[in-house]
Formats: structure tokens, sequence, C-alpha cells
């Protein structure tokens, strides 16, 4: 159920059961020739959808398409906000929900914004407000590699250019960090992505969704017993 589609008066109704707003928090960078800047977007955005086809007391809040995203810049069509904005326009946001609903939950899909978002949930917490965060994760290629294709080929199969597909910088995150710190992803890959694509299937993406869903749901749950007792 997503909160645009429903009238104030219908809100008010589902929040005073006690509805919980689920936040899908992305970003428009560069995903590699073959992705569309949509796509940490769309896994955000999907996951919202699939938790609150799981739970009735979830409304899906219009995404936040715009975080954190200065390390694709020189990328054609990245559009970053920077940290603090991404901080500051999640704390306005939350602080707003605050005023009708009891619970808010962010799902953050972009690893850019997991220090702002960090910070947010930690002012809002901090003001007393009842605020969760799930950032999914997942072994493998970090960036437009193989599990983000799966993904999007599960999700959007008409956006997604598979013959476009090609492989990017393919070494550890943990040894390429320095370098995307420094000069941002440009630095080591200039086609934007971190990982090989090419293998990816949309029946892996399928797999893939349903695990991470599970894995939200079974935060959001954990968190519900919190509030209850």
């Amino acid at each position: 159920m997503r909160l645009a589609d429903l009238s104030w008066p219908d809100v008010a109704e589902r929040a005073a059961a006690g509805a919980i707003l689920a936040v899908p928090i992305g970003a428009t960078e560069q995903h590699g020739p073959h992705l569309p800047l949509s796509t940490d977007t769309d896994i955000a955005l999907a996951l919202c959808d699939r938790l609150s086809e799981k739970r009735r007391d979830v409304l899906v809040a219009p995404a936040v398409a715009f975080g954190s995203s200065g390390e694709h810049a020189g990328f054609a069509g990245t559009l970053s906000i920077g940290q603090e904005a991404t901080e500051l326009l999640l704390v306005e946001l939350g602080r707003s929900a605050a005023e009708t609903f009891r619970r808010l939950l962010f799902v953050s899909a972009h690893g850019g914004n997991t220090g702002p978002v960090a910070r947010a949930v930690a002012r809002l917490r901090a003001e007393s407000r009842d605020v969760e965060v799930f950032q999914p994760r997942w072994d493998g290629d970090p960036h437009a590699g193989r599990p983000e294709t799966a993904l999007q080929l599960a999700l959007r199969p008409g956006s997604v250019r598979m013959d476009l597909a090609v492989t990017g910088d393919l070494r550890p995150l943990g040894e390429v960090l320095p370098l995307l710190r420094e000069g941002g992803t440009r630095a080591v890959s200039q086609n934007g992505v971190l990982g090989d694509p090419t293998g990816a299937t949309a029946s892996e993406g399928e797999v893939l969704l349903t695990e991470l869903t599970a894995a939200l749901e079974s935060q959001v749950d954990a968190w519900c017993r919190v509030v209850a007792r």
C-alpha cells in the first residue's frame, strides 16, 4: 500500500491503528553502461512494496531518489545532493512523518548514503522518535555487477541492456576502497562497473529479492516486538 495513493483521512485512520511508514531511499547515479540510473531506488522501493505485502500495517512513502553519490561524479546523469543535504533531508522528513506516524522505517539501498542515514537516524532517535533502518547487503560485486544486475532483471527487465553489460574492476572492495575514496569510481573503473554483470539472470535476482525481503521482514518483526513491550 503506497501512501501517495491514499487521501489524508485514509492515512489518519491507518496511522491511528499503528501503521509504519516505510521510506525507500535510493540514488540517481550511474550503474555501468547496462543499468538505469534508478537502480538503487528501484531496489529500495521494491523491498518496501514487498514488505507491505507481507505486513498490512506498512505504508510505503514516495521514494527518496537523490542521495550522496559524489563517488560517481564524472558519469553523465549522476545527480548527488551530498552528505549534509541527505542527512538534513532525512531528519526533516522524519520529523514531519512523526507528526502522523509513531514508527518510521528507512530502507536505504545505496551504500553512499550509509553515513548520512546513520547520522539522521541517530538525531531522530535522540529526539525520542521511533526510527529503524534497513540496508540490504549481499555477497559479491559491490556496484553494477552481478547481484544488482540480477535484481534489476527481476524487477524491471526492460530497463536492462544486457547487450551492453561488460566486466569492470574485479578487485575486492577492500583493495580498491582507498582509491574510491580518493578519486571516485572513475579512478578504478572507466565503465563504472565494479564486478562482472555478464552472467546475471532474473531467476537469481528473484532469489536474492526473496532473501532480502525475508531479512527486512525479520528485522521489522523484531523491532515491533520491542516496541510492543
